[in-house]
């Protein structure tokens, strides 16, 4: 019962991240605001969430688990309501700042607590539990979010969260008993200060660089500035602070597994955010997809990385994490590969079945680098290391998601120069009215013009693909700075009558 409550509220969250996105042009109707202004009905929320999320750690010290579990769910369900109700740009994005701020503890409270609950032979089912929560809240957030948007209106897309959320606080409440604070350590307020300032204007640039056109906007220079100062002041300011009394526990990057975890994970953050970003946009602008047929056919790679994760959630602890992590990596490089080959002239089931292999890879991966990355972490510290496991995930998102896109911008326009600099006049393909491509006439030169932009940006889509498959590949070296976990005698004592 505390996995179904937990993973309930895990959900939601994580749904919250894209459900959003295929509503934005009736909200943008009905708010009457304008493109530009619309977009912060997402911004806020990832800022919010960002910024909150390191604080997690010191909440659960002070507070306790349950405390601030029971907080954050009816905190993210209160404000899902206010969304909804809203009748103002200013009252949405005011509700999404809400959402944001409670929902940024619900996904690592979540980990913190399966981990808690299991012993070590059982991490690794718990953490597909997990995963699975975690990795098709954002799979499966579009589609959902367009069809309650076609069926009923873009409100309900909030409205959704408020029996979820009320579900997932009655079981927490009657199934997670309160537990004492491990550690009573003041607040850095100077620590968590800089380091709010700097996730917040790191995400800032992140989020609206390429609306801005990056470096060549003012906003974007004041962005940069901004992350530069609050982060060297955050990590001269950690440095100097004893361990433990700083508002990160540098602790944490002393173990060789944690520190690896990280980088991998943002190196997941990365591939399964960015091709989600690149997919709906390929085949509803490109290829002419409606939005449900485009949903439909990325659907099932939530299939693979539910059938992955349940297959190496029992296999986990009895294979080396590092067999599992490197065949996962090496799907998803395949998958990856695959769709770099696509063309504009393709059928369905060659969007499908890279989607479902690379869905394969991800849940092989995420499973054994969760298991992995806590298994030499100590319960003391899990909530704080699963917070900033969380917030690293997210960055690692944002700058994926802001790298294609911008590259698909330039190799957009440097493709199409390329293309358009090979047309001849001289073809007489291309002067011969009955075939339609004719620069002869000007409706002619414009579908000359219209098929090179279509060419061009496909050819932009595959180098973002083939860009990731790179990024993909060149990380499993990293694999053996993985150290498995020495046996213990018995597994990590669990407070069971604290977590019934």
């Amino acid at each position: 019962m505390i996995t179904i409550s937990i993973m309930l509220a895990t959900i939601i969250q994580a749904l919250d991240g894209t459900i959003a996105n295929v509503a934005l042009p009736h909200m943008q109707g009905s708010l009457s605001a304008s493109t530009d202004q619309i977009t912060w009905v997402l911004t806020s929320f990832i800022v919010a969430a960002a910024i909150a999320t390191p604080l997690n750690g010191w909440l659960v010290d002070r507070f306790g688990l349950k405390k601030v579990f029971l907080v954050s769910v009816a905190g993210f369900t209160i404000a899902s309501v206010l969304c909804g109700l809203a009748g103002s740009l200013a009252q949405i994005v005011g509700a999404r700042v809400l959402q944001g701020v409670f929902g940024a503890a619900l996904v690592p409270l979540s980990q913190s607590v399966l981990l808690d609950i299991n012993p070590r032979e059982k991490h690794g089912s718990a953490m597909a539990v997990w995963g699975m929560g975690v990795m098709i809240g954002p799979i499966l957030g579009p589609t959902l979010g367009g069809w309650l948007t076609d069926s009923y209106n873009w409100r309900w897309v909030f409205f959704i969260n408020v029996p979820i959320g009320a579900i997932a606080f009655y079981g927490i409440w009657r199934y997670i008993r309160p537990t004492a604070s491990t550690r009573r350590v003041s607040f850095d307020a100077f620590g968590f200060i800089t380091l709010s300032l700097a996730i917040g204007a790191l995400q800032m640039l992140l989020d609206r660089g390429e609306q801005n056109d990056w470096f060549a906007s003012l906003e974007t220079w004041i962005e940069a500035v901004l992350l530069a100062l609050s982060l060297s002041y955050f990590v001269a300011h950690t440095a100097l602070r004893p361990a433990g009394q700083s508002f990160l526990d540098y602790r944490l990057l002393k173990n060789p597994n944690y520190v690896t975890g990280l980088f991998l994970i943002f190196t997941v953050g990365m591939v399964l955010f960015a091709t989600r970003a690149l997919m709906p946009t390929m085949l509803q602008g490109l290829m002419g997809y409606p939005a449900a047929l485009a949903g439909l056919v990325t659907a099932p790679s939530g299939l693979g990385t539910m059938l992955a994760m349940l297959v190496v959630g029992r296999v986990t602890g009895k294979i080396d994490f590092r067999i599992l992590l490197g065949a996962g990596f090496a799907i998803t490089a395949f998958s990856l590969w695959q769709m770099a080959q696509y063309t504009i002239v393709m059928r369905q089931a060659d969007i499908v079945w890279p989607g479902v292999i690379q869905g394969i890879g991800l849940g092989l991966v995420f499973v054994p680098l969760s298991a992995a990355t806590f298994a030499t972490l100590s319960p003391q510290m899990r909530a704080e290391g699963t917070a900033l496991y969380s917030l690293i995930r997210n960055i690692g998102s944002s700058i994926g998601i802001a790298l294609v896109q911008t590259l698909l911008v330039r190799n957009s326009a440097t493709m199409h120069a390329e293309l358009a600099a090979k047309v001849n006049i001289a073809n007489p393909a291309l002067m011969d009215p009955a075939g339609g491509y004719s620069l002869a006439s000007t409706a002619g030169a414009a579908l000359v013009d219209s098929e090179i932009t279509r060419q061009a940006s496909m050819i932009a889509y595959t180098n973002d693909y083939w860009l990731m498959m790179i990024l993909t590949a060149a990380v499993i070296p990293a694999l053996l700075l993985i150290r498995p976990p020495k046996a213990q005698a018995a597994p990590a004592a669990v407070d069971h009558a604290a977590l019934d």
